[in-house]
């Protein structure tokens, strides 16, 4: 069992920019996003009208974040938020061998336009042209060909999240994601943190496969799309 405060991913975004990864923050107050070219996600300190409103500040009228609850969101005029879906965070429990790796690579900033054409031939979530700077990303090439990843993503006290794991498709069934999880989380363990992981909730093959590596449902948290109101007598909207 980890020795670190497992209430903290209870609120990840937040507790990863305002630690450890405060470099990649936005904002100074009771809100903080990822730049845009990092991620679209953003977190506050409490799910209060203050908070909500010092998020828009940090928006341009063209821009949006998305922010990671399990409560509604307070109503703020001339902030619009929409529900997007629902997220289930998973926990790693179990310690892991060290799989066989020799045809991983360690991806680096040259192999970000690589990781791009693979994020949109697999749709594993967002991931944009910065995205590489939040942690460890890994990846099997075949040829020159990226066919498979997977790396990290938010990082907080003792805790860092596994993310962007997608495999091509002529490449499925051979149990490489798996295998790349299994990796990061051999790494991420040698280090003293525990991995852990969002998943839609509706995404029922990845959570079975996530359960069978021994991660364990913590939580579920609603996806809210945050963004000025194009209308600014129109407050929130669920």
């Amino acid at each position: 069992m980890s020795r670190h405060d497992r209430s903290l991913l209870d609120n990840p975004t937040w507790f990863a920019l305002t630690t450890t990864q405060a470099k990649l923050a936005r904002g100074t107050g009771a809100a903080r996003r990822y730049d845009a070219a990092v991620a679209p996600f953003a977190g506050l300190e409490a799910m209060t009208e203050g908070a909500l409103g010092a998020l828009g500040e940090l928006l341009a009228r063209d821009e949006f974040a998305v922010l990671p609850s399990t409560t509604d969101l307070p109503e703020v005029a001339g902030i619009h938020t929409e529900r997007m879906f629902s997220l289930v965070q998973m926990a790693d429990e179990e310690s892991v061998a060290m799989p066989e790796h020799s045809d991983v690579v360690r991806l680096e900033t040259k192999d970000v336009a690589a990781m791009l054409n693979l994020v949109e031939r697999t749709k594993p979530g967002p991931f944009g042209i910065r995205t590489i700077e939040t942690g460890n990303y890994i990846g099997i090439r075949d040829g020159e060909k990226l066919i498979a990843m997977a790396g990290e993503r938010m990082r907080l006290d003792g805790f860092v999240e596994i993310s962007a794991v997608c495999v091509d498709d002529d490449y499925r069934g051979r149990g490489i994601a798996a295998r790349l999880m299994n990796l990061l989380r051999n790494e991420i363990r040698q280090r003293g943190e525990t991995p852990f992981l969002h998943v839609r909730d509706d995404n029922t093959p990845a959570i079975a496969l996530y359960e069978r590596l021994g991660f364990k449902a913590r939580k579920t948290f609603s996806l809210y799309k945050v963004q000025h109101a194009l209308d600014q007598n129109i407050s929130s909207t669920r």
